[in-house]
């Protein structure tokens, strides 16, 4: 901390606002300003911090003859920029912060005495002091007076008010600037890391073109702009640096100099001439590290070594085949079979949601629930995972973080007046739960299981292989997350496939493993095999669990780690599949079980959670 406050380390405010303010001012604290001072400091002297973060609101007009250098959009209804704050303001400003917190403990703390005295004086007729006031006020928290139960909860509250004011004020001594601290405010710094290790890609590019080549786009122009601009970042932060050296060198020596009364205005004038040349050089820095960082935003995983090249999903190499097709004399199409036994109503949902919904209905929508259920204690209870029930909604950070927001921001439900998206997958909010966490090595792997529906704009086109079920707005799935050690996630991958595999075996419904070619791989993923059920209706494969290994990819733009042996801070690796998604399920069983009385025979396993062997 010494180290931040006396040195020429920038401290960095992380400051929010939902519309671009004219000019910022500090006027309440949030978080962590809750937190024990202790705690800050811990996480601000780790080797290695160079910066200071916490959050404040900002708002308010510029002064007279002053303005910010231009903002912009970090997400919709988000906004980031720098300025510079002269060092008297802030002082002025933490200050007055202190100095208010202050006088409201001693407030609060002459206000809890005095209430509990003078209710204990008039009871008991006793004199009122200082020293009789603490003792009744242990009197009444103990309950030993009757009718005073709001008293009680009066001077709990205000205990609690006086000891986080306590703390805000603990935090503000230890944070107090100096006058030769350069203060950065920056609005809204997204704290995502780079998703591909730049120190990797400044040390072999080429590798990275390699690799990103078999993708089957272009990504050379875009690997040469990083590169670029990462190089002016960097000349600009040594260049700021040099300048923050000669300027304590300065003002050392305009120190000397004062003591012995000799004139110092030349000096002043070099000091003031860097410091407009440091506010440059920060504001070039920043908007370097911004521009690289978008760019990095848009590059996809580097597909694995062990990857088969191909450019399309037709080079997809089959790995395995489970199951024999079901013989039918005469094979339906689950539209007809649901239609017959009325389990769905597209016509309902459709007039109430529009196209690409709908509506489970009867026995369809008690067959759902079983499928859910089945799914759920087979992973839990069979396969080790914990069951997780996370929120429908996710903020922008976490879709970045597992890498659908900026690329597929079109693909999104998005609610605009608060900023949520309802999650595409589950995998958005399960993979979230420890993003910005270090974990102990200890606890990995963790594996998550979780049971959602999912949104997603793109619902395919018309046609045969997009009709009722097989794409759908709006779907149910149960999700598999796992997190893992680096050296261990080629094995989990192998293990998360198996285990989405097992469901498809336990209903006995024939299907295929695919590998994807490079040229098919997801956005995020390293390596990915898709488990395709056979569909009779269809007479196709059709894809109900996609098993991906994303390496440390998500755990970089969400900041996942974990604590290695050696007391080092490493990225986790990530995992994700379909344990597996209940729509293309949902056709397998109806398409496959088709007796020729018309109704449908269950798997005998969804029997108790259906409640009977069959659809009549």
């Amino acid at each position: 901390m010494q180290r931040l406050l006396q040195g020429d380390q920038h401290i960095r405010f992380d400051i929010l606002t939902p519309s671009p303010p004219s000019s910022p001012r500090i006027i309440g604290p949030t978080a962590p300003f809750a937190s024990p001072a202790k705690h800050l400091l811990k996480k601000v002297t780790e080797p290695g911090a160079a910066e200071m973060k916490f959050r404040a609101i900002v708002a308010g007009a510029p002064p007279p003859g002053k303005s910010l250098p231009p903002l912009t959009t970090a997400s919709p209804g988000r906004w980031r920029g720098t300025a510079l704050l002269p060092m008297g303001t802030v002082r002025i400003v933490f200050g007055t912060l202190l100095r208010i917190t202050e006088h409201l403990v001693g407030l609060i703390q002459f206000l809890k005495l005095f209430l509990c005295g003078f209710f204990v004086r008039r009871r008991v007729g006793m004199k009122f002091s200082r020293q009789f006031s603490k003792g009744a006020f242990h009197l009444i928290r103990s309950g030993r007076f009757r009718h005073t139960k709001g008293l009680i909860v009066i001077t709990k509250l205000s205990g609690h008010i006086q000891k986080r004011l306590t703390r805000f004020t603990e935090l503000h001594r230890i944070i107090m600037p100096q006058p030769s601290i350069p203060v950065q405010l920056l609005i809204l710094r997204l704290t995502s890391s780079a998703m591909l290790d730049i120190r990797l890609l400044r040390e072999n590019p080429e590798f990275f073109k390699q690799r990103l080549a078999l993708r089957g786009g272009d990504f050379s122009s875009s690997l040469d702009e990083i590169l670029a601009i990462d190089g002016e970042r960097r000349a600009a932060e040594t260049s700021l640096q040099s300048l923050q050296s000669d300027r304590k060198r300065l003002s050392k020596d305009i120190g000397q100099l004062r003591s012995q009364g000799q004139d110092t205005s030349a000096l002043e004038e070099q000091v003031k001439s860097a410091a407009a040349t440091m506010q440059e050089l920060s504001r070039q820095s920043t908007e370097a590290e911004e521009n690289q960082r978008h760019l990095l935003l848009g590059l996809p995983n580097l597909p694995l070594e062990s990857v088969p090249a191909g450019s399309n999903a037709t080079q997809n190499p089959v790995l395995r085949t489970w199951g024999e097709k079901p013989q039918l004399e005469n094979p339906q199409d689950h539209l007809a079979i649901a239609s017959r036994l009325k389990l769905l109503d597209f016509d309902r949902a459709t007039k109430i949601s529009g196209s690409g919904f709908v509506c489970y209905v009867g026995q369809g929508a008690r067959l759902e629930r079983a499928l859910a259920n089945f799914l759920l204690d087979l992973h839990t209870r069979s396969h080790g995972y914990t069951e997780v029930q996370p929120p429908l909604v996710v903020k922008p950070e976490a879709l970045i973080g597992t890498a659908q927001l900026p690329k597929f921001a079109d693909q999104q439900y998005r609610c605009e007046i608060d900023d949520l998206y309802l999650l595409p997958t589950a995998e958005v909010p399960v993979t979230n739960l420890h993003r910005e966490e270090i974990l102990p090595s200890d606890l990995l792997p963790v594996k998550y299981a979780a049971f959602t529906p999912c949104f997603r704009r793109e619902a395919g086109s018309a046609g045969l292989g997009t009709r009722g079920l097989i794409r759908l707005h709006q779907f149910d799935k149960v999700e598999l997350v796992k997190i893992c050690l680096p050296e261990d996630s080629a094995a989990e991958l192998e293990s998360l496939t198996s285990d989405a595999e097992k469901v498809l075996q336990l209903l006995g419904l024939p299907y295929q493993v695919i590998e994807l070619c490079t040229g098919d791989l997801g956005f995020g993923a390293a390596k990915t095999y898709d488990i395709e059920v056979w569909s009779p209706g269809q007479n196709a494969y059709l894809e109900v669990s996609s098993c991906s290994n994303f390496g440390e990819y998500q755990a970089r733009r969400m900041n996942l780690r974990y604590k290695s042996p050696d007391g080092k801070n490493r990225f986790c690796h990530t995992l994700n599949g379909s344990g597996t998604a209940l729509a293309r399920l949902f056709v397998a069983i109806l398409e496959s079980g088709l007796q020729p009385d018309g109704s449908v025979q269950l798997p005998e396993l969804l029997h108790p959670y259906f409640g009977a062997p069959s659809i009549e």
